[in-house]
């Protein structure tokens, strides 16, 4: 059934057989978080990727005083610290769950044996290069558009975020004020 859940979830990026999947998933362990728990502090090396079953994650960095969200996931996604991962050094992202969660764990080590695989390092690499696409074009939004826009392609992309994710999260990952998110909400209410 995991296996199943992998491939349907990552299918988008790349069709790689069940087999590969039932591989992933033997190499996992289950785990769960509770809301607001950190599962991999600030300056410390990741040494876990993960695949989210249940529940809500946030990716935050520090900075003059404050938390701010570079970004957030819900069910079905892989996430981690990617930069940390890759380098085998510390990095400055903490990942936070916002709700209690369940997720997949797969240690460092069982990603170097998979990469090591033909279809395991195919299914690293496109997930990677979807990794880096998804964060070039987060970053490109955040210079091209306006906040109002930003929401608004959040609402239309992924609505449930905006149900399920504190709206101080919400306002940090649109790299905005709690205030202003609240004002473009109003706004929105007002216009509709």
């Amino acid at each position: 059934m995991l296996a199943e859940i992998l491939k349907k979830s990552f299918d988008k990026h790349y069709n790689a057989p069940i087999e590969a999947w039932q591989r992933l998933a033997s190499l996992c362990e289950e785990v769960e978080a509770n809301k607001n728990e950190v599962i991999k502090p600030s300056n410390a090396t990741a040494k876990y990727g993960y695949f989210l079953l249940e529940g809500s994650v946030g990716l935050f960095v520090w900075k003059e005083n404050n938390f701010i969200c570079t970004d957030l996931f819900l069910e079905f996604n892989f996430f981690g610290d990617d930069m940390s991962l890759l380098s085998g050094k510390p990095s400055p992202i903490e990942i936070v769950a916002l709700e209690d969660s369940k997720m997949l764990r797969i240690s460092k080590s069982n990603i170097e044996i998979l990469k090591k695989t033909p279809i395991g390092s195919m299914l690293f690499l496109a997930g990677e290069q979807s990794s880096y696409s998804d964060k070039q074009n987060q970053q490109i939004e955040s210079m091209t558009l306006t906040a109002e826009e930003r929401y608004h392609r959040l609402m239309e992309n992924n609505p449930e975020l905006l149900q399920r994710i504190s709206q101080k999260h919400i306002a940090s990952y649109l790299g905005i004020t709690p205030q202003s998110l609240s004002r473009i909400r109003k706004n929105l209410l007002q216009n509709n």
